[in-house]
């Protein structure tokens, strides 16, 4: 067993109300500013760190032991790099154990500079961002030792934090292509799907790769477009269906150039599906509003009830900002709910083929008990073809 009290600290986060937390580096060596949050996931570590929802966030494990299953290619979320700004561990990193693994956790965090560090108490962090909410801090790994850490402190104060700041367009693809990759077999060899001849367009605002995946296996084109596309640039692909992506950042600040496009496809009365940011830019520009949570809603066993049927789905989740339903306006409903606190989790117009959720059916990681919501999109598409 590792003696860590015995040990000078080469790694630390420090928060901008003073807050230290010391403990030990590993990855890329260097400092990186962002807003701290927690993940209740007990695997899929892979998969969070490559979701491009997380730019700018220092992610804070709270399950114990990750790195056990080492990492691959084939499981990343993103398309080109991961975007975390750190990562948080309770444990050292142990030697992986798993077949399907290319690389350990250590190298990949050097290989794609990440700062990370292990060896403070998660629970005890935890607990600070459930008290005080979600807080914006500087993570820290220096092989010398870290005794000084005013320096460390000014640099948090500088961050911006995630309040007004368009983040889409750090993650966004830069031109429109074709996507053509399919669901991973591993997971999804017996299951078959229906798959129609039809066209949908994404809108790229940080799309996960699963989502595509899921998308691929029923339609057959799928293009991806940047989150500053026009409207003219998404109709002249002539699109059966248009999806907006999740993504990180303020919706509000990502709303200033996407609401009115949105609202011109709402008006053009083509079948719409949006999850995460998607579903916050769609309600913006509905007329609804939205606000920043107090801790987020991060992890991969949400409970969500469907207001249809009363049945309850366990889902994967990964936002700091949600929807305000209270005051929903005429010809929308809530479609889902939060049981964990109440907040809001999808909205469906009801006289037109657009809907949307807060949580992820896509998982990876997580669980695919809403994985209907990709059929439910091809069902609209095929009604609105068909008339």
């Amino acid at each position: 067993m590792v003696n860590w009290v015995s040990k000078k600290p080469t790694g630390a986060l420090i928060l901008n109300d003073g807050t230290i937390f010391k403990g030990f580096g590993f990855g890329t060596i260097g400092r990186s500013s962002g807003e701290v949050c927690f993940n209740t996931a007990i695997s899929g570590y892979q998969e969070i760190m490559t979701d491009p929802s997380y730019c700018s966030q220092i992610i804070t494990f709270t399950f114990p032991h990750i790195g056990n299953v080492g990492l691959n290619l084939e499981d990343n979320e993103s398309s080109d790099r991961p975007y975390i700004s750190g990562a948080v561990f309770r444990s050292l990193i142990t030697d992986p154990s798993n077949w399907r693994s290319e690389i350990n956790l250590d190298n990949w965090l050097k290989d794609n500079s990440i700062v990370g560090i292990y060896g403070i108490d998660t629970r005890a962090l935890t607990n600070l961002i459930r008290e005080k909410g979600l807080i914006n801090g500087t993570i820290v790994h220096n092989n010398n030792g870290i005794e000084e850490f005013e320096d460390y402190l000014e640099d948090t104060k500088k961050f911006k934090g995630i309040n007004d700041q368009d983040l889409a367009k750090l993650v966004t693809c830069k031109e429109t292509t074709l996507w053509d990759e399919k669901e991973i077999n591993i997971y999804n060899s017996k299951i078959k799907r229906k798959r129609i001849n039809a066209h949908v367009v994404v809108v790229d605002y940080g799309v996960k790769k699963n989502i595509l995946r899921c998308l691929s296996s029923r339609f057959k084109k799928i293009s991806l477009v940047p989150c500053t596309s026009s409207y003219s640039d998404i109709i002249n692909l002539k699109p059966d269906g248009v999806f907006l992506s999740n993504g990180p950042g303020d919706p509000s600040a990502t709303g200033i150039y996407a609401i009115p496009v949105i609202k011109k496809l709402i008006d053009s009365n083509i079948p719409i599906f949006g999850i995460c940011l998607g579903h916050q830019l769609l309600a913006l520009s509905l007329g609804l509003e939205t606000y920043k949570m107090h801790q987020g809603h991060h992890g991969a066993n949400h409970p969500v009830k469907n207001n249809y049927d009363s049945s309850v789905s366990i889902t994967s989740m990964n936002h700091g900002f949600a929807v305000r339903s209270d005051n929903l306006p005429e010809g929308i409903i809530e479609t889902h709910t939060s049981l964990f606190d109440g907040s809001n989790c999808g909205i469906e117009m009801i006289n037109k083929p657009i809907f949307s959720v807060q949580h992820h059916p896509e998982a990876s990681p997580g669980p695919n008990d809403s994985y209907y919501l990709f059929d439910k999109f091809l069902e609209n598409i095929e009604k609105q073809t068909n008339a």
